[in-house]
C-alpha cells in the first residue's frame, strides 16, 4: 500500500489534529491542482484541491485533501454504510490513549472494548485485543487498536 486519501473540510486544521492528536507529522509533500485530466481521474469535475502527505507508522503515507471546488458535502456516514471505512492505528495501551483523547476534548464514541467470546461477540484470534473508536474535526471515523501482549 502507498497511501490512503482522507478528504477534509479544512486542510491546516486536519494536518495540525492528525499531528498534534495522533502523532502524524506532515513529511512535507504537498500538491495543489485544479486540472481537468485529474478531475477525470477522480470524477470530480473542475476539481480545485490541495493535499499535504504524513507518514504513519513504517510504510503507509496519510492524504489529507482539502476540495475547494466543487463544494463538499460534510461527512454523515455511519460505519454500517457501504463504502465508508476506517483507519486503524495501532498503540501500545489504548488506555493511556483514551485517557489522552477525553483530556484533549476529542470524540470518542464510547469506553474502550476488549474483545472476548461471548455476549454475542466471537472474537477469535483477536480474543483479548482492545479498539476504541474517535472521530476527526470533519466526524471521520478513526480506530485505535491494542493487540494482546
Amino acid at each position: 500500500m502507498n497511501h490512503i486519501g482522507v478528504p477534509v473540510s479544512d486542510l491546516a486544521r486536519s494536518v495540525r489534529w492528525y499531528e498534534d492528536v495522533l502523532g502524524i507529522a506532515p513529511n512535507g509533500v504537498t500538491i495543489s491542482a485544479t486540472n481537468p485530466a485529474i478531475g477525470a481521474v477522480v470524477e470530480v469535475e473542475n476539481p480545485s484541491m490541495r493535499a499535504s502527505f504524513a507518514l504513519a507508522g513504517d510504510n503507509v503515507l496519510l492524504e489529507l485533501i482539502q476540495y475547494d471546488s466543487p463544494q463538499p458535502r460534510p461527512f454523515t456516514g455511519r460505519n454500517c454504510d457501504v463504502g465508508v471505512m476506517h483507519l486503524c492505528f495501532e498503540v501500545d495501551d489504548l488506555d493511556a490513549a483514551y485517557r489522552d483523547l477525553v483530556e484533549r476534548g476529542v470524540h470518542v464514541n464510547s469506553d474502550p472494548v476488549v474483545l472476548q467470546d461471548g455476549d454475542g461477540v466471537e472474537a477469535g484470534a483477536l480474543a483479548g485485543t482492545k479498539i476504541l473508536y474517535l472521530r476527526d474535526p470533519d466526524g471521520i471515523q478513526l480506530e485505535l487498536f491494542e493487540l494482546p501482549s
